[in-house]
C-alpha cells in the first residue's frame, strides 16, 4: 500500500470512517488505506463471514473495527449500524456510500424488478446512508464519498439499471453538496475506471480484460483499489477542503474513449473465445 509514501501514518488518527459494502473490492480497499493513516472503520454489508474477513484485515492495519450486517435498502438497519458505530468508535467523519448491485443484461431482457433491485441498492441505499449519518456528519462537519460509475455519463451496453442508478447518485452528491454545504458537510463523487481483481473485471474474463488495456487506457493499465482508496484519501482530507459537488473520474482517461472499450469487451466475450 502505498497511501504512507503522500501523507503521514496518522493523518486519519481519532477519525471515523464508514463504508456501506465495505466488506470487499474498491469499499474494503479504501477502508484498507483509511486505516493505513490511522482511522477506525465502520463497515456493512450483507455477508456476516465477508465482513467479518474484511474486519480482520482492518485490524491488522491498527484500526478499531464495526462491523454490522445491514443491507442499504434497510433504513432501520442501516441506522443501527451508524449508531453502533458511534457508540464505539465516535461520531462518522467520513461516509463512503459504497454498496452497489450489477449484472450486465440486455434491456429488453431486464425485468423491472431487476431494475428495481439496482436502483434500490446503489440509489436509495446511498440515500439511507446519507440521511441515517446525517447527525454525526454535522456534529463532526464531515464529507460523504459516493462510488459512481462511468455509465451515469456515457450509456453502456447492458447497463440500463446501473446508468440510471449511478446518474441518480451523483444528481444527488450535487443537491446534498449544495443542502449541507452550510453545516459543513462537503459531498464528492469517484469515477473508477476498470479496477483489477474486482468483480466486475472477472465477469469479463480474459479477452474481455484484454480489450480494456493497452491503448483502450491511455495510461495503459487497468486500476487497482489502491487507486481508488487514495483518491477517496484525497477526497476526504483537508488537501479537498474547498472541494464540494464535484465528481473526480479515476480511470486512467478510459472515458475518453467513451463506452467503445466496454463494446470491444462484451464482444469479445460474446465471440465464444471467453466463457463466462
Amino acid at each position: 500500500m502505498l497511501i504512507e509514501t503522500y501523507l503521514p501514518k496518522q493523518s486519519f488518527k481519532g477519525k471515523t470512517v464508514f463504508v456501506t459494502g465495505g466488506g470487499s473490492g474498491i469499499n474494503l480497499g479504501i477502508g484498507k488505506n483509511f486505516a493505513a493513516l490511522g482511522a477506525n472503520l465502520g463497515i456493512c454489508g450483507r455477508n456476516r463471514e465477508r465482513l467479518d474477513g474484511a474486519a480482520a484485515e482492518l485490524r491488522a492495519l491498527g484500526a478499531d473495527v464495526v462491523a454490522e450486517v445491514a443491507d442499504v435498502r434497510d433504513y432501520q438497519a442501516l441506522q443501527n449500524a451508524v449508531q453502533r458505530c458511534q457508540s464505539e468508535l465516535g461520531a462518522i467523519d467520513v461516509l463512503v456510500c459504497g454498496a452497489a448491485g450489477n449484472f450486465p443484461i440486455p434491456a429488453e431482457k431486464l425485468s423491472p424488478n431487476g431494475f428495481k433491485s439496482v436502483i434500490d441498492i446503489d440509489l436509495l441505499g446511498s440515500f439511507n446512508a446519507c440521511r441515517a449519518a446525517f447527525d454525526q456528519l454535522r456534529t463532526s462537519r464531515g464529507c460523504v464519498i459516493f462510488i459512481s460509475a462511468g455509465m451515469s455519463y456515457v450509456p453502456y451496453p447492458y447497463q440500463v439499471h446501473v446508468g440510471a442508478a449511478k446518474a441518480g447518485i451523483d444528481n444527488m452528491m450535487k443537491n446534498l453538496a449544495l443542502e449541507w454545504g452550510k453545516y459543513g458537510i462537503r459531498c464528492n463523487s469517484i469515477v473508477p475506471g476498470p479496477i483489477e481483481g474486482t468483480e466486475g473485471m472477472r465477469r469479463l474474463g480474459g479477452d474481455g480484460q484484454a480489450a480494456l488495456r493497452g491503448s483502450a487506457i491511455p495510461l495503459g493499465r487497468l486500476g487497482t483499489v489502491d487507486d481508488i482508496g487514495q483518491a477517496a484519501v484525497f477526497l476526504a482530507c483537508g488537501l479537498a477542503a474547498f472541494v464540494t459537488g464535484t465528481t473526480l473520474i479515476v480511470d486512467g482517461g478510459q472515458n475518453l474513449a467513451g463506452c467503445a472499450p466496454f463494446m470491444a469487451a462484451i464482444e469479445a466475450m460474446q465471440s465464444g473465445s471467453v466463457k463466462e
